[in-house]
């Protein structure tokens, strides 16, 4: 199946359509730093990207028509900085606002389904209107904005478009699915909360919903507090072991009574098995494991602790606030994580190397859709469209075989 790739960044969500099965015709990204990441590890022939058609700059200026068509997906996390709660949150009124740009894309590609990814703060109540405005852009494509008309005016064109059911079954539009999610729910060491925006268009007939979290904080304690098979797993004897939280106290009684039926929250500890220390000789077999100084504590600023997911990691660096880009060693102390370690709690496998100066490629990091997360979603949206497109072959199959 066919996809594009719209605001790229390292390559966390491209890597995730991949795996899922998607092959990708343009891999569309500005930033020269995020675009050598993903150049340089195709030239060495990592298999996730190799053959990439990478494009660096802006995709309002990309020609879409070179991608051909019967593109199955569009793909791709619009900046999120008008959205971010450490942004502006200026929104509409914010230059970086890709989401017309997107919208604008999909209008002339006629994907088969999308996959968008944005912050947690898009759905912030301030922002609520405009929220509602992307999505019944997605919803219905064709509808575009008309000269001079400004956002509010076409919201509420689109509003009456939608209410009235002109546009439905008509023309390009697209059954549209929000969702928040937790990443940390799906296996990645890192409580990173945001919103996918899943869309198939609606002549597909697919009907679909975010999978189901598989993993939680519930099962984390069981197996820490009742069964102890995480500290097991880890090679820490019970004397060893840390004291369990007090505000868990409540949590681990009602478990054991009734014990969850997902999997363990994955942790920092679990993320960086095999690791050494970013400060020891060995850190040097391990490329983009480089210890950073500089980590500090102080109010609102601390680092994440190793039983549990990760903060959710900030494209920023020395500034960061909460100290998102920081763990906590075994003795309380702090210190940053490194690019490697950084890219295990994103899920990017060990092969894949990052191009730039650590604050630059944490700043990538940042950015980027947790790789295992991507496949998820993508693996759910590609179940469906294979299943339409079988559906599709069964009903072209019945019509010959009625017309012979």
């Amino acid at each position: 199946m066919k996809c594009v790739e719209l605001f790229a960044g390292a390559g966390g969500l491209a890597m995730g359509v991949h795996l899922a099965g998607f092959e990708p015709q343009a891999v569309v990204e500005w930033d020269k730093w995020a675009c050598d990441t993903i150049r340089e590890n195709g030239a060495r022939g990592y298999p996730l990207v190799a053959g990439w058609n990478v494009q660096e700059g802006d995709v309002r200026a990309f020609d879409w028509e070179s991608v051909g068509d019967g593109i199955d997906l569009l793909a791709g996390g619009p900046p999120c900085q008008p959205f971010s709660m450490g942004g502006k949150h200026k929104a509409h009124d914010d230059n970086r606002d890709m989401f017309p740009a997107t919208v604008d894309i999909v209008r002339r590609l006629r994907p088969r389904a999308f996959i968008v990814e944005n912050v947690k703060g898009l759905t912030r109540a301030s922002f609520a209107n405009y929220y509602q405005y992307i999505l019944l852009q997605l919803n219905f494509p064709e509808v575009s904005r008309q000269q001079d008309e400004d956002w509010l005016g076409h919201f509420r064109r689109l509003q009456s478009e939608k209410a009235s059911g002109r546009a439905v079954g008509k023309g390009l539009t697209y059954n549209v699915v929000p969702t928040l999610v937790n990443a940390a729910d799906y296996g990645v060491p890192q409580k990173r909360e945001r919103v996918f925006i899943i869309g198939f268009r609606s002549d597909l007939g697919v009907e679909w919903s975010f999978p189901k979290p598989t993993h939680s904080l519930d099962a984390l304690l069981f197996d820490q507090w009742i069964t102890g098979v995480y500290w097991e797993r880890h090679g820490i004897s019970k004397a060893s072991r840390p004291q369990m939280p007090e505000k868990f106290a409540a949590r681990v009684r009602r478990l054991k009574e009734q014990p969850p039926e997902t999997l363990a929250w994955r942790t920092v500890r679990d993320a960086l098995i095999g690791l050494p220390d970013p400060e020891s000789p060995a850190a040097k077999d391990f490329p983009d494991h480089r210890f950073q100084p500089g980590a500090k504590v102080y109010p609102g600023h601390t680092g994440s602790p190793l039983d549990l997911p990760a903060k959710t990691l900030k494209a920023g660096d020395h500034g960061v606030p909460g100290g998102e880009n920081m763990l906590v060693r075994e003795d309380g102390s702090v210190r940053y994580f490194s690019v490697r370690e950084a890219a295990r709690v994103q899920t990017f496998p060990d092969g894949y190397r990052f191009h730039g100066a650590w604050s630059e490629t944490m700043r990538q990091l940042g950015n980027a859709v947790p790789v295992m997360l991507g496949r998820i979603v993508a693996a759910s949206v590609a179940e469906r469209l294979i299943v339409a497109t079988m559906q599709e072959l069964s009903r072209s199959a019945s019509k010959t075989k009625g017309v012979a």
